[in-house]
């Protein structure tokens, strides 16, 4: 028989009146299918990782150490199923008054035709709390806000508390669109995010597309495991980065480093591996110290040497030839790479580890000193034609960025009778003689040169500048100009005035690749006097004291055969014969100088043409 009278269920003791208020029933129903999610969360993993158990737990059984004196409703924090503020879902945190965020810009986003608005949908609500200007008890259903334990009423201090200036956070309520994906190659057309990574109803990335409020499963509520920056790679298309060194990186690191939120699983551990941190390792998405492209520190060279100090394991440390007299000035001034300055002139000249290193791309080396263009694909630079390029395919065109076309590239170590100092124009292939860099030398005569070089080698510009203890000058320290003991910026010592004593080591760069005993045996350079006296090479280094600098440009010389380019501190034209070239070129092995060294006038002093290296002596037609 039916009946008007409305079933009750009784269940431990307690009567659900189904013929009470709407109002109730919508409540009963509202309790018991929370109660329902409660119970699909503890099948599919740890109560733990929870919102009850987790700092978004303001209650007083909250697990944190910000949480109410007396209250015990977790929810009502953020919700309220009566007297909401009209935000979706039914929230009840009072909104925050701030208008005037400062928001995230950037040089690239410029370049993109992007402006980041203020903050908007479910950024809005989180920041209701996250930016310190609203109490935390403070709720649209309570007529007085919730007092919370220990005197705390907005969010304290620290990590929790982003305060109202988001220029070093990640940009936040934007339209990321498939238009914009076009724009921009290094992230991914929306239509490819995981399921984890939502945007918002209007297709906006909130900070609910990185963070679930509601979930702690996998640290600082992320929406899924970061390791390796699996959540970061969903979005950015960071060329070169799977494979590169840092992404295999199994070196140990340590999870906890200043001004930075440490993501996902890495979270939770004590220590971690360089390929798990993945992008965390130079970048942060909160606090960043940097606020262009988001980096751990405001010094572009300190996102780089907290990993290359040493402290390490297997990592060279690299910030100790930074120490050293001759040095990369990566500390003259905090001026940032930027992927849209003037790439041969930018408005401050500067020098960070990024303008010469991919850190995204950067290979492991296979064996023996690692080629700056190789092991970093993704370094800007500049052509032997002076043309600029996005990706540097050579070394030396890395080099040439900044020692090339730039008009603030510095002086010459050594004053020079012909004063050049652009390196692209002292390389180019017309020239008369230069050392080999962008193609083999032109002199196919060259006795003093050591195995495994030949005449048809070609060197890079790394083959010199070099730590003076790196591997390859037999040390254990890091390969790259990025300091040494000599300048500038040597491998090894080259003395560059004239009056100090011979010897292996005052010249070992040159006797690095030139063989010392035929450089003193006058092998390619050999001359005497009337009465038999040598003029050659020892007689110049050894006897005379004569730098090997003091008459060749070891990088090269438009006019002049041999690299000759004399030093004019000591070297002047002829006294007799100044209007005739200083020095002329008359074969492999023979020429004439018209010049005035160390108070000998030379006028027009020759030495003759031989096949090969000399084996008996031959006359100056004028004595030395």
């Amino acid at each position: 028989m039916k009946t008007n009278q409305q079933p009750t269920v009784q269940k431990q003791n307690r009567t659900f009146d189904f013929s009470r208020s709407k109002a109730a029933r919508w409540m009963f129903a509202v309790r018991y299918l929370l109660l329902g999610f409660a119970v699909l969360f503890s099948l599919s993993r740890t109560y733990a990782d929870t919102i009850v158990n987790s700092v978004h737990n303001l209650s007083v059984t909250g697990p944190g150490t910000i949480k109410a004196t007396s209250e015990t409703d977790t929810c009502i924090f953020c919700h309220t199923a009566h007297h909401s503020n009209g935000a979706t879902p039914l929230w009840n945190h009072n909104l925050s008054g701030v208008t005037n965020y400062v928001v995230y810009s950037s040089a690239t986003l410029d370049a993109l035709g992007l402006t980041i608005p203020q903050p908007n949908g479910s950024s809005r609500l989180c920041l209701s709390c996250h930016d310190g200007t609203i109490a935390l008890g403070s709720v649209n259903s309570r007529t007085s806000p919730i007092s919370m334990q220990n005197g705390v009423t907005t969010m304290p201090t620290g990590s929790g508390n982003l305060g109202t200036d988001l220029s070093g956070d990640h940009p936040i309520s934007f339209v990321y669109d498939a238009a914009l994906a076009a724009k921009d190659p290094q992230i991914k057309d929306p239509a490819m995010l995981t399921g984890k990574v939502k945007l918002d109803h209007d297709g906006r990335l909130q900070c609910t597309a990185c963070h679930n409020p509601h979930d702690n499963q996998f640290g600082n509520f992320l929406v899924m495991d970061n390791t390796g920056s699996s959540l970061c790679l969903a979005c950015h298309n960071v060329a070169d980065w799977p494979g590169s060194a840092h992404s295999l990186s199994g070196q140990t690191v340590s999870p906890t480093v200043p001004n930075a939120l440490r993501l996902g699983q890495t979270a939770k551990l004590k220590t971690t591996t360089v390929a798990a941190m993945g992008c965390e390792n130079c970048h942060t998405p909160h606090f960043a110290g940097s606020r262009e492209r988001l980096m751990k520190f405001a010094a572009p060279e300190q996102n780089c040497l907290p990993c290359h100090n040493g402290s390490t394991t297997g990592v060279k440390n690299v910030a100790a030839d930074f120490q050293k007299v001759s040095i990369h000035p990566v500390t003259q001034n905090s001026d940032a790479h930027s992927p849209t300055e003037d790439i041969i002139n930018p408005v401050t000249r500067h020098v960070t580890c990024a303008d010469c290193h991919d850190s995204h791309g950067v290979k492991t080396p296979t064996k023996g000193q690692a080629k700056l263009a190789d092991a970093s694909p993704g370094v800007m630079g500049v052509n032997a034609s002076g043309v600029a390029m996005k990706a540097a395919s050579k070394e030396y065109e890395v080099c040439l960025r900044c020692h090339g076309d730039s008009v603030a590239r510095g002086p010459s170590r050594v004053n020079r009778v012909v004063a050049e100092t652009n390196k692209r124009l002292q390389f180019r292939v017309t020239n008369q003689s230069f050392h080999p860099i962008e193609t083999m030398g032109k002199n196919r005569n060259v006795p003093s040169l050591i195995a495994p070089w030949t005449t048809s080698s070609t060197m890079s510009c790394t083959d010199c500048h070099n730590s003076d203890q790196s591997p390859a000058a037999g040390g254990s320290g890091a390969n790259g100009p990025h300091g040494s003991i000599y300048p500038p910026l040597l491998e090894r010592q080259l003395i560059l005035t004239d009056y100090t004593p011979e010897s292996p080591a005052n010249y070992a760069l040159c006797y690095k690749c030139h063989s010392r005993d035929s450089i003193l045996s006058d092998q390619s350079f050999r001359a005497v006097n009337g009465l038999g006296q040598s003029r050659g090479h020892r007689f110049h280094i050894v006897d005379q004291k004569t730098a090997c600098t003091t008459c060749h440009d070891s990088h090269g010389v438009a006019n002049a055969k041999k690299l000759i380019n004399f030093n004019s501190d000591y070297v002047t034209p002829s006294a007799s014969l100044s209007s005739a070239p200083m020095y002329t070129s008359t074969g492999n092995f023979s020429g004439t100088c018209a010049l005035t060294c160390h108070g000998k006038d030379h006028a027009g002093t020759s030495y003759p043409q031989t096949e090969g290296p000399l084996s008996g002596a031959k006359i100056l037609r004028r004595s030395h």
